[in-house]
């Protein structure tokens, strides 16, 4: 293998606040009217109601009576339902190229945390732990171990824990497993379900919106969360879309502020563009981080401005899925996959918002409701940031 062993998507699942289907996604993400996507509830902010990305009505996630009860979480069942429509791609890699050599690399920071709410309020109220609460349930590593087992996935099996760059990083591991030969396909992707302590703690920090998250508005103030599970499965055999390049970087500016130079970030998507080969000019689409707090919306402007000019077409999804943390990147890669994919006229996800730019940062072009490329896209950017400075960028191309 070789650093420019071509890497392609050879299948797509997701689960979030965009459906449960590949048509359901798509009908959302491609609507020229709002489908005003996320739910008001005060379901994990009890007395606070706020919109969140949570999964439509109705939709019952799997039983997994089948797992050890370590394994029984809500973000397991969360994965594993996503996971469902690929369980032939799956099999079909392992039928091919034997157990050993198909690979698993999640992302996620939720773990068992709805869990160990529950089994810390039984602790603080009866003064033990409820009766066959295992608290391996909450180790990071456990959504991995969880799907290489029942999958039957026997290569190398890891989670990526980088908070909001995690799913993105996930694809990035995942491709550098195939150039250096150490798998034939790959399964990845990320996962975050909501939870109390997930609300409580993004509350704590002010960065919550109580509106509907308005990203690179004048207006904007903060997130909306949101849960989802997104998987690809990837390999060096041609497929609908290819993962060209990808670009990480570590600003490690502060805890939880980005870089408001947005260097770290721009530096992540050079690495993509050089990665791919690429120039600047070839990318037809930017898939925001878009989180809409005053911070990051600066800085992922900037960076974009910097690398990519103002005149590509952008959009954050974040209005219509909430930010899906952990998950976030991997959803957003299936975002790109469907802008790609089967998708001849060039149709965008709108860019929904107030219309009203921030005139203190550049400007970018949000993609409008009707905008049509005329043709099919060529590549699509997609842009991971998380706490810490943790970038991302990952560049598809149409294959």
């Amino acid at each position: 293998m070789s650093a420019t062993t071509p890497v392609y998507l050879n299948a797509a699942s997701a689960y979030s606040a965009l459906g449960v289907d590949a048509e359901s996604m798509r009908a959302h993400l491609f609507a020229d009217a709002d489908p005003q996507t996320l739910r008001w509830t005060d379901q994990y902010s009890p007395g606070r109601v706020l919109p969140l990305g949570c999964l439509p009505e109705g939709v019952e996630l799997p039983a997994l009576d089948f797992a050890p009860a370590h394994q029984r979480s809500r973000n397991n069942a969360l994965a594993w339902g996503a996971l469902h429509a690929l369980q032939g791609a799956v099999a079909q890699a392992i039928a091919r190229f034997g157990p050993t050599r198909v690979a698993l690399v999640v992302g996620t920071s939720a773990a068992g945390i709805e869990e160990g709410e529950a089994a810390a309020r039984c602790l603080f109220n009866e003064g033990r732990f409820p009766p066959g609460f295992s608290y391996p349930l909450q180790e990071m590593g456990n959504v991995a171990e969880f799907l290489a087992q029942h999958l039957g996935v026997r290569g190398p099996a890891h989670t990526i824990s980088t908070a909001c760059s995690s799913g993105a990083k996930a694809l990035a591991s995942a491709a550098r497993l195939l150039r250096a030969g150490m798998a034939d396909a790959v399964v990845a992707g990320g996962v975050d379900a909501l939870g109390r302590f997930t609300l409580a703690g993004f509350s704590a920090l002010e960065a919550v919106s109580v509106k509907r998250c308005n990203p690179l508005s004048v207006h904007r103030n903060g997130i909306n969360l949101g849960e989802a599970a997104a998987f690809f499965v990837l390999s060096r055999e041609a497929g609908p879309v290819r993962l060209a390049g990808w670009g990480e970087s570590q600003d490690a500016h502060h805890m939880s502020a980005p870089d408001p130079t947005g260097q770290g970030a721009a530096a992540a998507m050079r690495q993509a563009l050089a990665r791919a080969g690429l120039e600047p000019a070839d990318v037809d689409y930017v898939n925001l981080h878009g989180t809409a707090t005053p911070h990051n919306d600066a800085m992922e402007s900037h960076a974009v401005h910097a690398v990519l000019g103002n005149g590509v077409a952008v959009s954050s999804t974040k209005p219509l899925t909430g930010h899906a943390l952990a998950a976030a990147g991997a959803l957003e890669a299936a975002v790109a996959w469907h802008v790609l994919h089967n998708n001849p006229q060039g149709v965008l996800p709108v860019h929904w918002w107030d219309g009203m730019a921030d005139p203190d940062v550049p400007s970018l072009a949000p993609v409008v409701p009707g905008l049509r490329l005329g043709r099919p896209v060529r590549a699509v950017m997609s842009n991971s940031f998380a706490f810490g400075g943790s970038n991302s960028a990952l560049l598809f191309t149409a294959a």
